[in-house]
C-alpha cells in the first residue's frame, strides 16, 4: 500500500494550479444520466472518486471518453469527460459499487426522473440519518414518488412520472439540495426548494442544468425554483475550481511559510476561509491569476473556528485549519457543526506533539512551539492531508500511511508540493 514521505522544514515558494472541484464533478457527471445526449465536462479532476463514479455510471449504460494529453501539455491539465447515457440499461446501483463511494448514491434521482423506478443500495457504513441519506429519500417522495426500503435497497417508483411540489428541507443539506435539482428538472410543474443549501458546488450543477435545458432560478440562494421540462439535451460544462483544494494549500503556505500562487483560485468560493486564514497570520492577495498566499516566518496566531454550510467555514477545510493551529501562539477552539466524527484526525495529529483536547463537539488545540515527525495513518480525506500539512512543518520525517484516501480528493498533491520545494515523495507498493 502507497505511504508518503515528508521531510519537513523547508519553506513553500512557487505555483500551484488548482484542479476543479471533485464536489461538483460528481454530481455533474450523475446528471449525465439524465439525457439521451452527450454531456461534455471539462477540468475535472484525475482522482480515484472521478473513476470509479464512471465505472458506476458504465454499468448503468453511460458511455463515456476521456480526452487524451497532447504533446508537449502539461501533465497537469485538466482533462475533459464525454458522456452519454444513450438508454439506460440498468436501474440498480448495487451495494458493493454504492458502498465504494456515497456521492454514487445521488444517482437515484436521474435513475427515477428519467426511468420512472430507481433501485439503488443504501450507502455502506452509515445508519440511514447519519448523514442525511432520509433527507434525499424525503424529497422522492415529496416529488410524488413512492420509496421503500429493502433488504439494504431503496426502491423508487413514479411510474407516471414525478410532480413538482413544495420541499422544505429542515436543516441544509448538499446531497437533498443535488437530488432535489436533478429530480425535479424532469418532474411535471413547479417546484420550490426552501432552506436549499447555497454552496458553490450546487450553482454549478444548476448552471450546467441550465445549459442541458433545465428552468431553474434562484440556485446559490436559500429558495430555489424549479420548472419541469418533457426532457434535457446534451450541453458542454466547465467545472469550477475546487474551493477546498484552494483552502488546503493556502493553509500549507500558512503552516510551512514561503509564498506561493494558487493559479486558477477564485476568492469568492471561499472567502470565510481566506479571512479566518488571514487572521492566523498570513498574507492573502487575490490577483488575475488566482490568491497567492504568503507567509514571512512570524508567528501563528490563534483563531477559534466555527463550521458552517456556505457561505461559512468549510467542514471540508476543519482538520487542516486544526493542524495549523497546532502550532499557534496560544490556544483555539475549532467547533465542528456539521458531521458527527469528524475529529478522527486529533489522535495521529497527537503523534507528531500536538496538544489536543476534545470536548463534545469542539476541540481545543494548545499551540505547540515543535511538532516531531512520526509514522501517522490516515483515517478519511480531510484527516490524510491535515496529517501532510502538519508533517510540512514537522522536525524531521513524517511517514503517512493509507494514503489512497489522499487520492480520492486530491490531484498530483505530492508532484503540487514538490514543486514548491516541499520535501515529499510517494513510497508505492510498500508493505
Amino acid at each position: 500500500m502507497d505511504r508518503i514521505r515528508i521531510v519537513g522544514g523547508p519553506t513553500l515558494e512557487g505555483t500551484i494550479k488548482i484542479s476543479g472541484a471533485k464536489n461538483a464533478a460528481l454530481p455533474l457527471m450523475i446528471a449525465s444520466l439524465l439525457t439521451p445526449e452527450t454531456l461534455t465536462l471539462e477540468n475535472v479532476p484525475a482522482l480515484a472518486d472521478v473513476n470509479m463514479l464512471l465505472r458506476i455510471l458504465g454499468h448503468h449504460g453511460v458511455d463515456y471518453s476521456v480526452d487524451g494529453r497532447r504533446t508537449g501539455e502539461d501533465p497537469h491539465a485538466s482533462r475533459a469527460i464525454h458522456l452519454t447515457a444513450r438508454s439506460i440499461v440498468d436501474i440498480m446501483a448495487p451495494y458493493d459499487l454504492v458502498s465504494k463511494m456515497r456521492a454514487s448514491f445521488w444517482v437515484v434521482a436521474p435513475l427515477l426522473a428519467r426511468m420512472g423506478e430507481a433501485r439503488v443500495s443504501l450507502p455502506g457504513g452509515c445508519a440511514i440519518g447519519t448523514r442525511p441519506v432520509d433527507l434525499l429519500l424525503m424529497v422522492l417522495e415529496k416529488l410524488g414518488a413512492s420509496v421503500e426500503i429493502e433488504a439494504g435497497y431503496v426502491h423508487a417508483r413514479a411510474p407516471k412520472g414525478l410532480k413538482g411540489a413544495e420541499i422544505t428541507f429542515p436543516k441544509i443539506t448538499v446531497g437533498g439540495t443535488h437530488t432535489a435539482l436533478m429530480a425535479a428538472c424532469l418532474a411535471e410543474g413547479h417546484t420550490l426548494i426552501t432552506n436549499a443549501a447555497r454552496e458553490p458546488e450546487i450553482v454549478d450543477l444548476a448552471d450546467c442544468l441550465t445549459k442541458m435545458g433545465a428552468k431553474i432560478k434562484g440556485a446559490g440562494q436559500s429558495i430555489i425554483e424549479i420548472e419541469g421540462v418533457a426532457r434535457l439535451g446534451g450541453a458542454s460544462h466547465r467545472v469550477l475550481p475546487d474551493r477546498i483544494e484552494a483552502g488546503t494549500y493556502a493553509i500549507a503556505v500558512a503552516m510551512a511559510g514561503g509564498n506561493v500562487l494558487l493559479e486558477g483560485a477564485e476568492a469568492h468560493l471561499l472567502q470565510n476561509a481566506l479571512d479566518t486564514i488571514e487572521r492566523a497570520g498570513a498574507g492573502i492577495s487575490v490577483t488575475n491569476e488566482g490568491i497567492r498566499i504568503k507567509r514571512n516566518g512570524a508567528g501563528i496566531e490563534a483563531v477559534d473556528v466555527t463550521t458552517a454550510p456556505f457561505p461559512g467555514f468549510p467542514t471540508d477545510l476543519q482538520a487542516q485549519f486544526m493542524a495549523l493551529m497546532t502550532k499557534a501562539k496560544g490556544s483555539s477552539v475549532i467547533t465542528e457543526t456539521i458531521f458527527e466524527n469528524r475529529f478522527m484526525h486529533v489522535q495521529e495529529l497527537a503523534r507528531l506533539g500536538a496538544r489536543i483536547r476534545l470536548d463534545g463537539d469542539s476541540a481545543i488545540v494548545e499551540g505547540v512551539s515543535t511538532l516531531q515527525g512520526a509514522p501517522v495513518m490516515a483515517t478519511d480525506l480531510r484527516a490524510s492531508v491535515s496529517l501532510v500539512i502538519a508533517a510540512l512543518a514537522a522536525e524531521g520525517e513524517t511517514m503517512v500511511n493509507r494514503v489512497y484516501h489522499l487520492d480520492r480528493g486530491f490531484e498530483h498533491l505530492e508532484e503540487k508540493l514538490g514543486r514548491c520545494g516541499a520535501i515529499i515523495e510517494r513510497i508505492t507498493n510498500a508493505a
